[in-house]
């Protein structure tokens, strides 16, 4: 099998941390109905649910999904802009 290395791309990226009314407000129509303190995420693939401590990614093409904090934390990194702060 071929190895392959992910390309460095910037992504936008939040915390849900159970305010169904913050993802709704970043999302809008791209959230479903919540259930039992998940939210529904419309992505490429279909619905998928979000749990509080799950990070919700903007991709490259503007589609929202869900990553469980472990996956999030060994894939990404905070990016500083030029005064050093986090973005």
């Amino acid at each position: 099998m071929s190895r392959y290395r992910k390309k460095p791309v910037e992504v936008e990226a939040f915390l849900y941390t159970g305010d169904v009314g913050e993802v709704y407000d970043r999302l809008g129509d791209k959230m479903t109905q919540p259930v039992s303190g998940k939210v529904g995420i419309v992505t490429l693939e279909g619905i998928v649910y979000a749990s509080p401590g799950d990070y919700i990614i903007k991709g490259v093409k503007g589609e929202f999904y869900p990553c469980k904090p472990d996956i999030f934390e060994l894939t990404y990194e905070a990016v500083k802009d030029e005064s050093n702060e986090q973005r």
